[in-house]
């Protein structure tokens, strides 16, 4: 298979796209897609302070590679989740995230879930209600404390995660079989900062296939951990990932077709919130983060521990 532009060997091909790269095409492809939608979906400009939210994964990585490209202004966040597994995924994900801020002269802040609030995420879902043993929910609610924190208190415009097209297909799919109203009204590549309290996010990887950014991470020479988090194991995105990649072989091109449709419906209205849903926020007594659940958020309440006093 040949290169559509030059006409050398394909390192890659992209069928829903009827798109063959060699390796130099295919690099210069990717940052130029992702500018591409970072100015359609009005994600941030040049002038922003970016904070990258980084796992150590190939997503994230290639997303921080890519905007430090594009001459962004873009700094790194780690979050020690304090997850091993018998493989010391948290040790070894964070030594990715190290070596990539080295080599690149980049800034890396790491949060480390453990020395701050003196629990880790497995510690966290066994001694929570919300967890009831399973670490992903407060996995998810501790990451968007902390992230939110960090981008506020150091002044960064906008946060940006690794999210690529497969993440948010199967998310969608998820939201769609149940039909979570509220869930579906929020996503999108770009969640305004409704509140003062709240840092706008944005997806710039969201229309890029999860095989497109292994294959640039890999085409980099981009160290990332291979491995997922052992407390993934049979979670429904990934069973919704399974469903949607069989459909995809079939009709290639289908999860990006489901996804884009699904942002051109709610362009057009079809998930607007009813007029008498206002969700109104306060501000968390000990983190001073934006909060729905009263005078604590959840965050706050799950660790049991003063920001104020900690701080």
């Amino acid at each position: 298979m040949k290169c559509r532009k030059c006409g050398q060997k394909a390192v890659i091909n992209m069928r829903q796209h009827k798109l063959a790269l060699c390796k130099e095409h295919y690099l210069e492809w990717i940052p130029q897609q992702t500018q591409r939608f970072i100015e359609k979906y009005r994600m941030f400009t040049p002038e922003d302070r970016i904070l990258v939210a980084v796992s150590g994964g190939k997503d994230s990585l290639a997303l921080w590679d890519i905007l430090h490209r594009l001459g962004y202004q873009a700094d790194g966040l780690y979050i020690g989740l304090g997850i091993d597994g018998g493989i010391g995924y948290s040790a070894e994900s964070l030594r990715c995230c190290q070596n990539f801020a080295q080599q690149h002269g980049l800034k890396l802040r790491v949060v480390d879930l453990k020395s701050e609030f003196g629990h880790t995420i497995p510690e966290l879902a066994q001694k929570s209600a919300r967890g009831r043993g399973k670490p992903c929910s407060v996995c998810g609610l501790s990451k968007r404390n902390i992230m939110n924190r960090v981008a506020r208190e150091e002044g960064y415009t906008v946060l940006v995660t690794g999210h690529n097209l497969d993440d948010e297909a199967a998310v969608l799919f998820g939201n769609t079989l149940n039909w979570l109203g509220g869930y579906l009204r929020r996503q999108s590549p770009v969640l305004e900062a409704s509140h003062p309290g709240l840092v706008r996010k944005a997806k710039p990887l969201c229309r890029f296939y999860e095989r497109e950014m292994a294959a640039y991470a890999l085409l980099r020479g981009i160290e990332y951990i291979y491995d997922e988090c052992p407390h993934a194991v049979g979670a429904k995105t990934i069973y919704y990932k399974e469903v949607l990649n069989r459909l995809e072989a079939e009709r290639p091109g289908a999860k990006l077709r489901f996804y884009l449709s699904f942002l051109q419906a709610k362009e057009e209205g079809l998930f607007a919130p009813p007029e008498k849903e206002t969700q109104e926020l306060t501000s968390c007594v000990s983190c001073g983060q934006p909060t729905t659940a009263g005078e604590l958020c959840s965050f706050c309440r799950m660790v049991e521990k003063d920001y104020a006093v900690s701080r």
